[in-house]
């Protein structure tokens, strides 16, 4: 990813929402990118909106996450500790290479801005499904 962070202001408009690309959670989700970052230690940043019971795969950040609930019931875990539950104005920082899953609450959809740099033109690492919910 060679993409450059703006280097003035700049408004970027709502209404550019795709779906999720296939594969990094139980089903499709809506995306909008907020933020192209690319280079090394710019941000990358968007606004989820999941689906009820949609969760995300396991997954790392190289340089951390920040993520912000917007609304909804959330999940989230890291691999060494209990699921969190997630509500609106709370915020979540996930660790560089801190692996971890988030995702819808059955009973909810699930909306949140996170944010993470890059590093070697990654920003995220994709790992395998969650099995168990615990």
């Amino acid at each position: 990813m060679t993409t450059l962070n703006p280097k003035t202001m700049t408004v970027r408009r709502p209404g550019r929402v795709v779906r999720s690309p296939e594969g990094v959670a139980t089903a499709p989700f809506w995306v909008e990118m907020l933020l192209d970052g690319g280079a090394d230690g710019e941000n990358t940043a968007m606004r989820a909106t999941l689906d009820p019971g949609t969760i995300r795969r396991w997954h790392t950040h190289p340089r951390g996450q920040l993520l912000y609930v917007l609304s909804g019931h959330g999940l989230s875990q890291n691999e060494c500790g209990a699921v969190e539950e997630l509500r609106a104005g709370d915020a979540v920082w996930f660790a560089p290479g801190e692996r971890h899953w988030h995702g819808a609450a059955d009973d909810s959809p699930f909306s949140y801005i996170s944010i993470q740099p890059a590093e070697n033109g990654s920003i995220v690492e994709w790992l395998q499904p969650v099995e168990a919910r615990s």
